[in-house]
């Protein structure tokens, strides 16, 4: 049975570290750069992510991802670098197109901004298997419901690609045309797509049904099938990354007294 998660078990390092490592890692990359108030900080996470994730042998599972977020990041670019209120330098000219430096500086920003985020939150999705995940939040002390969550946001995308894989094949099967000119997608859609959101809701109430014959609600305290994994480098990872959050604040409060 294909699996619904972005997951990959490579045998890597990073596979092998606590989920609350990663998370650890995420919640760093973010917030860092934020107390710093630099992006250079963001791009040095940027690079981590990527020899991360291309020495965990996953990076190229990243370009799905970073393909759809790259169209709307382009956009971005474009209409901040042409028309952006303030916009009085021009930077770049392509025939009759000029692009400012103050427009092109702000896009600058919110592409690293997103790359930094998609790529660390990578970090945890690629290497981490959701099962790993949901019972080391629940030995933490959370609420089954809240891993159950968790997980379900990052299954969605690879739930609705297989699912519409599949209609997409079946639909053509019966003599649909799905490929051709934008105007035969336009039309090829709506017959998809209302089959991709009843699938959905229907294995929506499918696993809640199987869910609750497990005794998912149960009050008595869970016991676990897996013994709980954890390499001897993460608390040396997890007590380096508080350490840099801590620096980061330090640095960033006496900054401002000064």
């Amino acid at each position: 049975m294909k699996s619904i998660s972005l997951y990959e078990e490579k045998g890597s390092i990073l596979n092998k570290l606590a989920p609350e490592s990663k998370i650890l890692y995420i919640i760093l990359a973010l917030v860092l750069p934020a107390i710093v108030g630099s992006k250079m900080v963001s791009v040095v996470f940027i690079a981590i992510s990527i020899g991360l994730l291309l020495f965990s042998k996953v990076l190229k599972k990243t370009i799905p991802i970073l393909g759809v977020s790259g169209f709307v990041l382009l956009t971005v670019v474009i209409i901040q670098g042409l028309f952006r209120a303030g916009n009085v330098t021009p930077l770049l000219t392509l025939g009759p197109v000029i692009f400012y430096k103050e427009g092109l500086l702000f896009a600058f920003n919110i592409v690293v901004n997103v790359l930094n985020i998609l790529l660390s939150f990578c970090v945890l999705i690629l290497a981490t298997k959701p099962s790993d995940m949901i019972e080391n939040f629940v030995r933490k002390g959370f609420s089954p419901r809240f891993g159950y969550v968790f997980i379900s946001v990052f299954q969605i995308i690879p739930q609705m690609t297989e699912t519409m894989a599949t209609i997409t094949d079946a639909q053509r099967s019966r003599g649909m045309e799905t490929e051709g000119n934008l105007l035969v997608r336009i039309k090829a859609f709506l017959p998809l797509i209302s089959p991709v959101v009843m699938s959905s809701l229907i294995n929506t109430k499918e696993r809640a049904l199987a869910l609750e014959v497990r005794g998912f609600n149960a009050k008595n305290k869970k016991t676990f099938l897996n013994d709980e994994k954890k390499s001897s480098a993460d608390k040396y990872i997890q007590i380096t990354m508080i350490l840099l959050l801590i620096a980061g604040i330090v640095w960033r409060v006496v900054g401002c007294l000064k």
